[in-house]
């Protein structure tokens, strides 16, 4: 809708109604999609009149990529003989090109806590990139004619969901290719020269996944046969699934689309917060003392007053069950590490945030710790109740971060304001395996198969973060 505003010259009604044809599109995102776009021109026409009035010159839209293509006389090291550096962003220009704009939208809230080296990356790509064409799997190729660099550049960042804008660098050009070596330089350094696996997310789009070492294979991971249909690698977790299950759209609005309305969080989830950022300062520093040696603080951050007590007298409860305090010092600690596994048969790349894993006697031990307002009600099944366990289970049994399975487990502490529990589960039971894929799979047979992710309007629309944007939702609430 942008491009069609402000490339193509239709006005915005004009954008809205092309984009609404499309059926493809959750009714949902199409609501989101027109007011971002709305939002964002608004907050762009507010920059302009604002730099009008300081005496500024008017940016207007930039047609092409700004690239910047280092070619060298003979391959390096790695084979490569030439490199190209861009940034990502809507770009505009004043029409002598002595003045570029780089605009960074964020989906939600404007974001400025963006690191300093990718700033001066954005910038430095505006202050020495040429107009170029891209082509799928080929080089950039410049744009014919003379190119004139800018005097000065500038990065804007832009919240499509609060319409704020935020100045993020003005330099001259000089002062962007001097930010950019300081800053910039070191960490595409590392990037490129590094050769270090990180399974996660973004093996979804590797196309050497196939001959790669990483992630782990764990077939029937998730127990649910692959679609009919072809469907694109997709990345899941357990926290994705109980979405889904909970109300497909609030599930795809939120957990792939990210759009979140921007509400103020619950008081439980702040506490749940707050005592899991203090624990992981602990664990991360167990060989300087645990939970248990430490004295507990007098408030734990982002917490008001009010909510101090019960906050604190969960972290009391956790000390006395901390499960590295006796570990010996040559045991591993890894505190809320990403562990990673790929399920061939349904081409899924499946992703688990382990609150704790540490190692013990040869095998590892995966804790999940959970604060609650009252005690874990016991009529239900524990792997069922807490699915992420489950997973946990399956990824142990199969040998999932190493170790040996047979002297491995997992742990499920659950805080809450009287006192602390904590359960066991063994990977190596073949009923427990059996139990944790029955979960499992019950819980992701209907995301498999969904295309459609239509709304499950029930008491969840209360409190929906995309209920802003879901008709449904709305009817639900109103009613």
């Amino acid at each position: 809708m942008l491009d069609d505003v402000e490339h193509r010259g239709k006005s915005v009604d004009a954008a809205v109604a092309r984009m609404r044809k499309v059926r493809t599109y959750l009714p949902a995102h199409r609501d989101w999609a027109e007011e971002a776009a709305r939002r964002y021109l608004a907050a762009r026409s507010a920059f302009l009149h604002e730099r009008h009035v300081l005496g500024e010159p008017e940016t207007r839209p930039a047609d092409e990529e700004w690239v910047v293509i280092d070619s060298l006389p003979e391959p390096d090291a790695r084979g490569a003989a030439r490199y190209e550096r861009t940034a990502w962003g809507r770009r505009y220009a004043t029409p002598d090109g002595s003045l570029r704009e780089l605009w960074l939208p964020s989906v939600n809230v404007v974001k400025e806590d963006r690191p300093r080296a990718e700033v001066a990356e954005a910038a430095a790509v505006a202050a020495e990139g040429v107009p170029a064409h891209s082509e799928f799997r080929r080089p950039y190729r410049p744009v014919r004619g003379s190119v004139t660099l800018p005097q000065r550049v500038r990065v804007v960042a832009v919240g499509c969901g609060d319409g704020i804008t935020a100045v993020l660098a003005d330099r001259t050009r000089e002062e962007a290719v001097q930010d950019f070596r300081a800053h910039a330089r070191p960490v595409l350094a590392r990037v490129v020269e590094g050769e270090k696996l990180i399974p996660g997310s973004s093996c979804v789009d590797c196309e050497a996944l196939a001959t790669c070492a990483e992630p782990p294979r764990v077939r029937q991971l998730l127990g649910v046969r692959a679609p009919r249909r072809p469907r694109r690698r997709r990345s899941v977790s357990v926290s994705d699934l109980r979405a889904h299950s909970q109300c497909p759209a609030r599930f795809h609005l939120t957990r792939v689309l990210h759009l979140r309305s921007g509400e103020p969080e619950s008081a439980a989830i702040r506490r749940g917060r707050a005592v899991d950022n203090w624990l992981n300062e602990r664990h991360g520093a167990w060989r300087e003392g645990s939970c248990r040696d430490t004295a507990p603080p007098d408030a734990l951050p982002g917490l008001a007053e009010e909510e101090q007590p019960v906050a604190l007298r969960l972290v009391r409860h956790h000390a006395s069950r901390c499960p590295v305090a006796h570990l010996a010092a040559d045991e591993t600690v890894r505190v809320q590490p990403r562990v990673t596994a790929y399920d061939p048969d349904l081409d899924v790349i499946v992703i688990a945030d382990a609150d704790l894993l540490y190692t013990q006697h040869g095998g590892w031990v995966w804790r999940e710790t959970k604060t609650a307002a009252r005690r874990v009600w016991e009529g239900r099944p524990l792997l069922k109740a807490y699915p992420q366990l489950a997973l946990a289970v399956l990824l142990l049994a199969a040998g999932v971060p190493g170790g040996d399975p047979r002297r491995s487990r997992v742990e499920l502490e659950v805080l809450h304001p009287d006192g602390a529990a904590c359960e066991e589960l063994d990977p190596g039971d073949s009923a427990t395996v059996d139990e944790a894929r029955a979960a499992l799979a019950g819980l992701a047979a209907g995301w498999a198969l969904d295309e459609e992710y239509p709304a499950k309007p029930g008491d969840h629309c209360v409190g929906c973060e995309a209920q802003r944007w879901c008709a449904p939702g709305r009817a639900q609430v109103e009613g």
